[in-house]
């Protein structure tokens, strides 16, 4: 059975970690002639459908341009509809804040692709798509490179750390991407340095969202728990929890504040301070 995706607070997890580590690389071992990274931006916008999911990635360039980034095991015409989501989305929240605002559409396909059509076209609007096919990357000879690098102890650079990321989307079908997506967290455990493990770990798990068997994330799961990753992937959902614990205790005392319950009670059923209280009462009634 496919994965669903990662769980909403795990992937937010570790488009954190991933955001630490992803500046200043480039696409260009995708193929695909883009500024550098300045910025993994959240993915988590404003949703047009209650049933629409959040795009895989969404950057901002060193030149100041934002990339819609998504991955795609096959083609299909009405993905156009959702594209076209992604952008009102990221339009919604940037576009006001930027005057110079401009974006790209970046679609990568897997090794299952072929070729796509670029544009699409209507008397409205045109929709063009920057595309890599990663069916060009010879995933396994790329594959062998860099475990060859690894085991001579030669450092890796940022386009074998992108590389290695994408690598299972260059094998078509699901058992060939799995099975790939194993040596490479096999292979990762050989990486000295900490900060390109992380990268690799965090970046594969996140490019292969759509295609990793569940039952084969738990493992990586538990696997990541016993590196220094799975100490910052902990302290990171620790303090996701402890965020999550405060925002539903304010909202609590922010609806008993409406029923007009003493403050001395809300103080002792919330744990918050009498000035925290006070405070929530000023916002709702500037509101």
């Amino acid at each position: 059975m496919m994965s669903e995706g990662i769980a909403y607070q795990n992937k937010d997890i570790l488009f954190k970690i991933l955001g630490q580590t992803y500046k200043e690389k480039s696409f260009a071992a995708y193929g695909i002639d883009l500024p550098p990274i300045r910025e993994l931006l959240p993915t988590s916008l404003p949703k047009i459908s209650a049933n629409e999911k959040d795009i895989d990635n969404l950057f901002l360039l060193e030149d100041g341009t934002y990339a819609i980034v998504d991955y795609e095991s096959e083609f299909k015409k009405l993905n156009k509809i959702k594209y076209l989501n992604y952008i009102a989305r990221v339009m919604e929240k940037y576009y006001r804040e930027d005057e110079n605002f401009n974006l790209r559409l970046v679609v990568i396909y897997t090794g299952d692709v072929k070729s796509a059509e670029p544009v699409f076209e209507t008397n409205c609007i045109t929709l063009r798509m920057e595309q890599a096919f990663l069916s060009h990357i010879d995933g396994e000879a790329a594959f062998d490179t860099i475990r060859q690098k690894i085991s001579s102890g030669t450092p890796l650079e940022d386009d074998d750390l992108m590389k290695l990321v994408i690598l299972p989307l260059t094998i078509p079908g699901t058992e060939g991407k799995q099975a790939m997506l194993e040596k490479i967290v096999e292979l990762a455990e050989q990486v000295k340095d900490n900060e390109q493990q992380i990268f690799i770990l965090s970046g594969v798990i996140v490019a292969s969202d759509k295609f990793i068997n569940r039952e084969y994330m738990e493992q990586i799961r538990r696997r990541i728990n016993m590196t220094q990753l799975g100490q910052m992937y902990e302290k990171e959902k620790i303090e996701y929890a402890n965020k999550k614990s405060r925002e539903l205790t304010l909202e609590m005392a922010k609806s008993m504040l409406k029923r007009d319950i003493e403050i001395v009670d809300i103080m002792e059923i919330t744990g918050l301070t009498e000035a925290e209280i006070l405070r929530l009462q000023d916002e709702a009634l500037t509101v």
